[in-house]
Parts: C-alpha cells; sequence; structure tokens
C-alpha cells in the first residue's frame, strides 16, 4: 500500500478560543454583560405618528373644488388610448372645476420614453397644468407623489398603476381616480369594513 496523499486545505481559518472559554485568564475573559433593571416609576416614552388636523375620521375637510388632482404618467398614456380629454373628463367625473398637477418627476419620467409618448409630453405641458417642483433627489414619480400625498392631503391621486393605487389606499384621507370603461372614475374609501360595497 503506498502513502496516502493528504489534500491541503485552504482558505480554513486558525482555530481560536473564544473570550469567554474557561481556559483563558480572568483577566483576558469577556465579562457578561449585565441587564439594566429598569425603573417601574419612571415614564414611558413611545412615538406617536400625529395625525393630521384635516381628517374628520375618514372625511378629508381639505378636499372641495377646485379640485386639485395630482397626475401620474401612465394616467396620461392611459387617457391617450381612451382618447379621453383629460380637464373634461375630470370634470365630468367629479362635476366641479378640476385643475391637474403635475410634478417635475412626472415630467421627467415623460421626457424619458421618449419620442413614442411626444403626444403625453405635450398634453402635460398644457398651461391649464399646474407644474409643482420638486425639491427632493431622483426622479421616481411614485415615491414622489406618495411623500407629496402624505404631507398635504389636498390632492386626488390620478393614476392607472396597481403598486401606486396600493401605497395610496395605505393613506387616510386621499381619493384616486383611475379609468375604467372609457371614462374617469373615483374610487371611494370605505366606509364600514362590514358593509357591501356599491
Amino acid at each position: 500500500m503506498g502513502k496516502q496523499k493528504k489534500a491541503r486545505k485552504y482558505a480554513t481559518m486558525k482555530r481560536m478560543l473564544s473570550l469567554r472559554d474557561e481556559r483563558l485568564k480572568e483577566k483576558d475573559r469577556l465579562k457578561p454583560k449585565k441587564k439594566e433593571k429598569k425603573d417601574p416609576s419612571a415614564l414611558k416614552e413611545r412615538e406617536v405618528p400625529q395625525h393630521p388636523s384635516c381628517l374628520f375620521f375618514q372625511y378629508n375637510t381639505q378636499l372641495g373644488p377646485p379640485y386639485h388632482i395630482l397626475v401620474d404618467t401612465n394616467f396620461i398614456n392611459f387617457s391617450i388610448k381612451a382618447k379621453l380629454d383629460l380637464i373634461q373628463s375630470m370634470m365630468d367625473c367629479l362635476y366641479a372645476k378640476c385643475i391637474p398637477c403635475i410634478t417635475d418627476c412626472v415630467m421627467a419620467e415623460i421626457e424619458k420614453l421618449g419620442q413614442k409618448y411626444r403626444v403625453a409630453l405635450r398634453i402635460a405641458k398644457d398651461p391649464r397644468f399646474e407644474r409643482l417642483p420638486c425639491a427632493h433627489k431622483g426622479t421616481y414619480a411614485d415615491d414622489c407623489l406618495v411623500q407629496r400625498v402624505t404631507q398635504h392631503k389636498c390632492y386626488i391621486v390620478a393614476t392607472v398603476d396597481r403598486d401606486l393605487k396600493r401605497r395610496i389606499r395605505k393613506i387616510p384621507g386621499v381619493p384616486i381616480m383611475y379609468i375604467s370603461n372609457h371614462r374617469y372614475n373615483i374610487e371611494r374609501m370605505p366606509d364600514d369594513y362590514g358593509a357591501p360595497r356599491f
């Protein structure tokens, strides 16, 4: 029988003693951490998110005519596909004056889409649309719209994007406008969770 070759192990670490090992001297050993006992008489502090004063239960008192509607990129594109005039269709839906608002992020997103969406860009540059400047970095429109709606609850959000709708539903008092059956609709806010929705 020949001598068996032993394969060398690469990248193996030297075995080291843990700092809690009993073979170490007392001064080198890691001391067990003592838990600080909390004083039961001390006041407990907790951070509770402050609710906006504009909400009266589910009712948003800041929403009223003329309605300011934050428009998303895909909402303009789907309106063009459905051959809907944005401002006229909004007024038909809400029976009041509507001011569509476009943030810088949404405008940048439409410009990035290129030549294919030039009609959407022309509609977005309409002087009847109100331009809202963005102070934050980056041009991700969904984050921008959610942040703006969380700060100021005076907007209706017009979008067809499922993920954005899901994010906005979590913010109380913000209605969503969407397109169905070649017209605009407003998503009703849930009054009672047990009652049937029509």
